[in-house]
């Protein structure tokens, strides 16, 4: 995989690759993480004499009724202008690349001008991985430059199909996060431990096999955790079992020494009710009940195991963390892999917000902006994106 630096990429038109996937609330970014760490990679290419036209996604829009009906929620206009401050300089947002005057002028080069398309995924051609689509992007650049490190492990065109047609290369975020992550797969310092939530259960747990062959021990929370047990039989509130996840949950062997669950946890009714709150043991939550967070009994079990880490790997908060009722899970966690000095590295957006917020983030040693890419890159020791700049 040949980066940016390994290339002599001047006066080019480079079509840049970024995840620019940032909550947004009523117009306005709610945090900028993701795009003040793309700032190294589009910096070198401005001083190099380059023009960049920046394609990224926001969410999962409906690509039609999205163009139809003018899809305000799901545009990146905010992150356009946001960008434009960080860099203190001019980024012209396109509404729609494939109309005939903004290829007139996306095709004219201008050194050291910035385009930004709008949300690549408005086209259906995007998520399908159409080739032709990649042809109409392609059209658009000399090079292509992957720096969505967050987005590569999906097979969609902007990550696979298009970096076939161009010269490729890897930009200074994705780098980076190759150089962070790979040592965990070839040598890391063990024990290796792996504190593992969220929500995600369809794109979380089919991983949990592979992640058993590279970790000593996974600590499961989130609404993960709950799925799980569940699949297994124990009462912990009603869920709906997807198939798919169902087979992936008749895989994981509870008896493992390597697998953690929660014994207990804070409890509300499936609509929270503040006032009901309480700890309960795990298999004796009722079915108009959810666990909402890690109970104390699991938090001592887990710090006793994140002791003797030498390493630590955490993606997705251990309770539902936009309630301060449900947050002491993952702070006495995020406690304990701070205190315990361990090599420390998190990844996924829910998490870094929730750090941030506690103001913890520089206590950890390096920060992924990848949540799913990070998890699937170190269960596959690879991703699509990977492979496609590798050919």
């Amino acid at each position: 995989m040949k980066t940016i630096k390994q290339a002599d990429i001047k006066n080019k038109r480079i079509l840049l690759r970024c995840d620019f996937n940032v909550e947004i609330k009523n117009g306005k970014i709610v945090d900028d993480f993701r795009i003040r760490k793309a700032l190294p990679t589009i910096k070198y290419l401005l001083e190099n004499n380059n023009q960049i036209v920046i394609i990224s996604h926001l969410d999962r829009p409906k690509p039609k009724r999205s163009f139809l009906f003018g899809d305000r929620k799901h545009s990146l206009k905010p992150v356009a202008k946001r960008l434009s401050e960080l860099l203190q300089t001019r980024v012209e947002f396109i509404n729609d690349f494939n109309g005939f005057f903004a290829k007139r002028k996306l095709k004219k080069f201008v050194p050291k001008r910035i385009f930004f398309l709008e949300n690549i995924r408005f086209y259906q051609g995007e998520e399908k991985n159409d080739e032709k689509f990649a042809q109409m992007l392609a059209e658009l650049g000399d090079v292509y430059v992957n720096d969505a490190f967050g987005a590569s492990h999906r097979e969609h065109a902007s990550i696979v199909s298009l970096p076939k047609l161009k010269p490729s290369f890897a930009g200074l975020l994705f780098e980076e996060e190759i150089v962070n992550l790979s040592p965990l797969i070839k040598n890391p310092q063990r024990p290796l431990v792996l504190v593992l939530g969220g929500a995600k259960a369809k794109t979380k747990i089919p991983l949990i096999g592979e992640l058993l062959k590279l970790v000593d021990h996974i600590l499961i929370g989130g609404k993960i955790a709950n799925i799980i047990l569940a699949g297994k039989g124990y009462s912990v509130g009603k869920f709906i079992m997807d198939p798919q996840i169902k087979e992936a949950i008749s895989e994981i062997n509870l008896t493992s020494p390597k697998v953690h669950l929660p014994v207990d946890g804070v409890v509300s009714l499936k609509e929270i009710d503040k006032e009901y709150i309480h700890i309960a043991a795990m298999g004796k939550i009722r079915r108009e009940e959810e666990c909402f967070d890690i109970g104390p009994e699991t938090v001592g079990i887990f710090s006793e195991i994140l002791k003797e880490a030498k390493t630590v790997v955490w993606n997705g908060p251990l309770g539902l963390v936009e309630e301060k009722e449900f947050q002491e899970g993952s702070k006495r966690i995020a406690q304990a892999i701070i205190r315990d000095g361990s090599k420390s590295i998190i990844g996924g957006g829910d998490t870094i917000k929730f750090l941030d917020e506690q103001k913890w983030l520089d206590y950890f040693d390096f920060v992924s902006t990848g949540g799913g890419a990070m998890l699937e890159y170190l269960a596959y020791k690879t991703l699509p994106g990977i492979e496609a700049l590798n050919k």
